[in-house]
């Protein structure tokens, strides 16, 4: 079964200003803000051409990884434990010391696998999409991509030619 594909397109500019227009009568044809990427080689700050900024719940996953992390840590320290009962000189079975070091290190190993894993997953890596790309882009020149146009690609074609897109390449 073939994945429908929503065409996607790419606009090349040479100036800031001239993205920020794009986006911003983009936006006024009515294309949502999670559809249109800015692409550079150039670090801009965020919010330089008027794009909103990015949420991300990456703050999430490490607690997440921690507490997945003790669980695993207090049950291994204790199953072993309670499996294999080796009682010397009258001491307790299950002794709080001896399990801080394992329950530590599942707190660490949990919080950084999470960690790791919520990177791939708020970067969406991969990204199957097949968007259209330009070699331009890495030599300075500005893109801005429509990642979904539904239908109205003359619409979107037309925003950026209005705002001053140097070429534009569709997939």
């Amino acid at each position: 079964m073939a994945i429908a594909r929503t065409p996607a397109m790419l606009g090349l500019f040479r100036d800031p200003e001239q993205v920020a227009q794009a986006l911003d009568a983009l936006r006024a044809a009515g294309f949502a803000s999670r559809d249109l990427k800015t692409l550079t080689d150039t670090p801009y700050p965020e919010g330089a051409f008027g794009e909103e900024p990015e949420r991300h719940r990456l703050y999430v996953f490490p607690f997440i990884g921690a507490a997945c992390g003790l669980a695993v840590g207090l049950l291994i320290t204790i199953a072993t434990q309670l499996s294999y009962p080796i009682v010397t000189g009258g001491k307790p079975l299950l002794s709080i010391p001896p399990m801080i070091n394992v329950m530590y290190e599942g707190i660490m190993l949990g919080a950084i696998m999470f960690t790791v894993a919520g990177i791939i997953f708020e970067s969406r890596l991969p990204y199957l999409m097949g968007t259209p790309y330009d070699e331009r882009i890495s030599e300075g020149y500005l893109g801005l991509l429509v990642t979904r146009t539904d239908g109205r690609g003359p619409e979107a074609e037309q925003a950026l030619r209005n705002a001053g897109a140097i070429d534009i390449v569709t997939k």
